[in-house]
Order: C-alpha cells, then structure tokens, then sequence
C-alpha cells in the first residue's frame, strides 16, 4: 500500500454499513405489519418491504464504498467521497488531535474497526473512515501519529513517499505500556452496582409509544387501566390499606432493582476490559464489551484534570477521574482515565500527567463570597414565589384545585434559598506554584484541576449586582474546555488574575508541549 496513492476501505466495510442500515426498515415493517394485521399476508408484506430496504441499502453502501478513497500524504490525509457529487477534504496532521480505532459488535463479526481523526473542534469538523482491517487500522494510526509528531517538530514526515509498511517497520520494536489502572469483573460489578440508571424505562416509554401508533392502544388513558383492572386485576381494588402501602414499596424495590440492573447493564457493556497504559506516545485507554474503543492520548494534551464522585459512592471512597484534553471523547472534551477508583489509585495517575490532587505544602483554601451566596438565595426565592403567587391566582380565578399547590412552590423556593447559603461552606479555591484548585459540591463533591502555564487566558466578569455587592465571576481560558469561579470577592479574584497573568506571560505557547 503506496504512500500517497488513493486507497479503498476494507471491501466488506459495504457490507457492514449494510447490516447497520436494516435498522432502519424495522419502523417501516412494523408499520406495514400493523396496519394489515387483519390480512393473513400481513407478515409477507412486512418482510419484503424489509427485504426491499434491505437490497437498497446494500447498493447504496457498495456505490458509497468503490466511491470512497483515503490518501495518506506527505503533509495531511485526504478523504473524497461521494456518489453524485464528490467531496474532498483533507486534514494536515497538525491539527489532528487524536486517532482513535473503534470496533462495534457488527464490524468485530467482520474483522474491521473504524479508524477516527478528531481535530478538538467539535464533532463535525473530526474525520472517521471506516471501515478498515484491524491490522491496517493499527498500522494507519501509528503512521499518522508518527507523521503527526513530524509535523509539530517542523520536519518533512519521513515516511513521506515511503509504503506505509516501511514506515511502519521503523517503529516495529514494540512500545513498553504500564499499566496505570484496570478494572476486573469484580471491580466492574461493583461500579455497575453504583451506576443506577432508568434508561430503561426511555425505551419502554418509546415502545408505548409504538403501541399507541401501531396498536391503537391508548396506553396513558386512565380509562384503559380501569377496564383492565376491572378484569384479572380487579383483586387489587379489594386489598386493605396496609396491603396497598406494601404494594407501593414493592414497587419501589422493584424501581431501584430495575435501575440498577440497567446501570449495571450500561457499565459493563461501556468499561468491560477497561485498561489505561502509559507508554511512549502518551496514555492509552481501552475498553467496551459490544463496542471497542482503543485511544491514545499524547501527555502533553491533557490540559487539566477533574476527579468527580456521586453521594453514595463517597461513603465507600470511591471516586472518578477524567482528563481534559484538545481531543473529545464520545462527543465530550473530558477522557474517562479512571472512573472508578481509591484516590490512592487516581494521585499516581494525576502525576503521570503532571499533575496533582492536593496543594502544596503551605497553601490555603479559600472560601467564595457569602454575600453571592445570600444573593443568589434570594433571587431564587423570590422567583419561585412569583411563580407561587401566579399559581395561587390562576387557582382562584379558575376555582378549581387547591392553593397548597402554591405553597410547595414556595416552600421549595425556602428550600433552595437554603441549600444556596449552606453550598457556600463547600466553595473553595486555591492556587499553588503551579496549579490552580477548584472544589466545590457537598452530596457530590468535585475538584478541578488546572495547570498555570497552560491557561491561556483570565477575565473578571461582574454584572450589577455583583458590583454593588463586591464580587465577582473569574473566567479562565483553557484549551479543549473552560474554567469559572463564580462569586469570589473581588480582592481574590484580582489577586488570581495577577498570579495567573504572570504564569501565561512566562510561557511560551509556541514551545508547551514540544
């Protein structure tokens, strides 16, 4: 496979996208199923519909296939495609990010991954091709990273005008990986236990929905539970207070059983195998069950780091970390490093990166405004008692339903005013020689953690109130994200701004990361 000569996906990449796109003649099937679902040849005409789809689908993929070509250049890499009209775009490999390999379970069942290009400028401008062999998805990657360092080093690639199999075989010596983190089964059960989810009940709700279209069952009318429980469910209406109380903690078991089988499901499938390696090209993570992702992330793009927990895993001392980098990850700027860990597991990670989860020696925390806090309480008190005040008045005009509803509005405005000035005992900052601390929360606390020299910008916002009040919003500039400190006192919030002005005006840009 010549460098710099147009080249074709894997040829059962067609077939591939094929299978993917039967799921989009399930809807027409069960549409043409239920409408004729009183002709004895309902079933027929369902499946030969699926079957038409099918064989478009299969044709549109062969043509978008022999009509799709990738060219690795000496400068960039060059996608045209197209079937009626052609498009050509090429990406220079300093402005790729990251390159990523994906498998899902259909292309696995073929042997071929999808090989991901992101830019770090949103998802639209990322480039993918897939699908490729799984070695030659490998080889490409390599090649491009290898070509990718060349470029930001201001040389000619030297595997320009080379096969890509020569230049890779000047990296042939395999890379020394160190294991940074792994989750076994045990470890992944555990964490699944503590992801409670109810997608499950979004897919039920959409398959209701499906019934009510197809089935012509009204499943939200109240009048069709009452016939049906008029019926073989007629018994519960017979049942003793006590009986129903139980029946409804039952139902809640159930819930919390459903949402955390669900959560448990999701993790698995999204973490099973998780590793993360550190070799000589930066950190690597791998990990899915269905769907295989397989990242590298060079340690010079992790631009800050935020170590996250929940209320209940706290308690156990558990706790997540991500990094925050140029390139995205599943439509988000924030890697998954170690999303369940001790912190004694998450520091040597946050090191390897250059970074740390404690201040140094000699720094304090710093608390936010009281006064943004109280302000902030009074504003949402004041809105949810006009809503209150709006609910109250329609209620009496109309002379249908009770005014207590206004009053939960405004005992939950009491509610939030308090959470407000209680949050503020759990809004601390800091700022060390070299990095800047941010934790806030209390059910979930967060920190976040930036380095100095790679904020690139700092800025004091302040509205009226805040003026009047003597505080003030600080807003930093960070690549692949952004940083805010909400209501310090305006004194703090100048004195960040001095600090962190004076670490951007020592550093180099041009040279971070080289």
């Amino acid at each position: 496979m010549q460098s710099g000569t147009p080249q074709h996906t894997h040829v059962l990449g067609f077939a591939v996208k094929a299978v993917q796109g039967m799921q989009n003649a399930i809807v027409p099937m069960a549409a043409a199923y239920f409408s004729m679902s009183d002709q004895p040849w309902a079933i027929f005409a369902a499946l030969g519909i699926g079957a038409l789809i099918g064989l478009l689908s299969a044709g549109m993929s062969y043509l978008g296939w022999r009509r799709l070509t990738y060219t690795v250049g000496a400068e960039d890499i060059r996608v045209e495609s197209g079937i009626l009209s052609r498009a050509a775009r090429s990406v220079p490999y300093e402005r790729i990010q990251d390159v990523s390999i994906e498998q899902g379970l259909i292309p696995r069942m073929f042997g071929l991954v999808q090989v991901k290009f992101e830019t770090g400028a949103g998802g639209k401008d990322d480039l993918a091709l897939s699908f490729l062999s799984e070695g030659e998805g490998e080889r490409l990657r390599e090649v491009i990273k290898a070509r990718k360092d060349d470029a930001d080093a201001g040389v000619i690639s030297a595997g320009a005008g080379q096969d890509i199999q020569d230049a890779m075989a000047e990296r042939a010596a395999p890379e020394p990986a160190e294991v940074l983190f792994s989750m076994d089964e045990k470890r992944l059960v555990t964490f699944g236990l503590f992801e409670f989810s109810l997608a499950v009940f979004a897919v039920l709700a959409g398959l209701f929905q499906y019934a009510e279209t197809f089935a012509s069952v009204e499943l939200w009318d109240p009048e069709f539970w009452e016939s049906w429980l008029a019926g073989p469910g007629s018994w519960l209406s017979t049942l003793g207070p006590a009986a129903q109380i139980l029946g409804l903690i039952s139902g809640l078991v159930t819930l919390a059983i459903v949402g955390s089988a669900t959560g448990l499901v999701r993790t698995v499938l999204r973490d099973w195998g998780f590793v993360l390696e550190r070799t000589p090209k930066g950190f690597r993570r791998r990990r899915g069950l269905l769907t295989k992702t397989d990242v590298v992330m060079p340690e010079r793009r992790v631009q800050a780091i935020t170590m996250t927990t929940g209320f209940i895993r706290r308690r156990f001392g558990w706790h997540g970390l991500k990094f925050v980098s140029l390139a995205q990850d599943s439509g988000s700027a924030s890697h998954d490093v170690a999303p369940f860990a001790k912190p004694v597991e998450i520091a040597p990670i946050a090191r390897a990166a250059g970074f740390a989860i404690h201040p140094a020696d000699g720094t304090h925390w710093h608390r936010g405004s009281r006064k943004f806090r109280f302000d902030s309480a009074v504003i949402e008190l004041l809105f949810l008692c006009l809503i209150a005040a709006v609910v109250a008045t329609a209620l009496a005009i109309s002379g249908k339903g009770s005014p207590f509803y206004a009053l939960i509005i405004a005992a939950l405005g009491l509610v939030l005013a308090s959470r407000q000035m209680f949050l503020w005992r759990f809004d601390y900052n800091a700022l060390d020689p070299n990095f800047l601390f941010i934790k806030r929360g209390w059910l979930a606390p967060k920190l976040e953690v930036a380095s100095r020299v790679k904020l690139q910008s700092v800025e004091i916002a302040r509205g009226p109130i805040a003026k009047w009040r003597g505080y003030a919003t600080l807003r930093l500039g960070l690549a692949g994200g952004t940083l805010q400190l909400e209501g310090l006192p305006i004194d703090r919030a100048r004195e960040l701004r001095t600090a962190i002005v004076t670490s951007i005006g020592a550093t180099d840009f041009s040279e971070l990361g080289r």
